[in-house]
């Protein structure tokens, strides 16, 4: 039976043997790195599914870790899940702009940690099956570049507006509550700044233009994205 391959690197030796039990526990394989460099060359050989990166390492920061694996094309789409005793807004931040896929702050539960590690490889599997372009009346959404036309003409769409619409195109048909539709878009795209769902689909509503027909209100409930005729 396949086991997912885990790279740990940390330094601090008893948070890295809770995190390994847990593994053992949960079915992964896990190595251990204790710094930066070496965590670096161990990413590079091992290729594994998933990397946990402590952002205070010696030699070199999780940080740039983080930032060499995403500027890496053979490195960039293996999902890196940062933890750290810093729990500012900016240090997390930071990090999820360099391309870490979650941030988790210390001290944390192991199964919490582990919960964390299944939703990211999940997502992945899931951005696998994603197709690259989506076509819904006369627009185009063009998933890798994050951008929707209309016929030719770009339109000039939020990173948060984007990830909610394709959110309810992929689910065609299917009634998306607010609270899904914040969750999928804070783990997969973006942070929303304005929390209220309904703000961001009106922004929408407004960019796709007064014939845009495709999403519902479902009273008391959510949206949900209408299948073509």
């Amino acid at each position: 039976m396949y086991k997912p391959t885990i790279l740990l690197i940390e330094d601090e030796e008893d948070i890295a043997a809770l995190i390994k039990l847990q593994a053992e526990m949960s079915g992964y394989k896990l190595h251990v790195e204790v710094d930066g460099l070496n965590g670096l060359l161990a990413v590079k050989r091992e290729k594994p599914d998933l990397v946990i990166l402590d952002l205070m390492l010696p030699g070199q920061s999780g940080l740039d870790v983080c930032r060499k694996m995403k500027n890496d094309d053979e490195l960039k789409d293996i999902p890196v899940i940062m933890i750290s005793a810093k729990s500012e807004e900016i240090d997390v931040v930071l990090g999820l702009e360099l391309g870490a896929d979650d941030y988790v702050t210390k001290p944390f539960s192991p199964k919490v940690l582990f919960s964390r590690i299944r939703a990211v490889l999940r997502r992945g599997k899931e951005k696998e099956k994603t197709p690259k372009i989506i076509t819904f009346g006369q627009f185009v959404m063009e998933i890798d570049r994050y951008q929707v036309k209309k016929g030719e003409e770009p339109l000039s769409l939020t990173l948060s507006e984007f990830g909610i619409l394709k959110r309810l195109v992929l689910n065609r048909g299917k009634v998306l509550t607010r609270n899904q539709l914040l969750d999928d878009v804070q783990n997969d795209d973006a942070f929303i700044v304005d929390r209220n769902i309904d703000v961001h689909i009106a922004a929408l509503r407004k960019k796709l233009g007064p014939n845009f027909k495709f999403i519902d209100t479902v009273r008391g409930v959510g949206y949900r994205f209408k299948e073509e005729e």
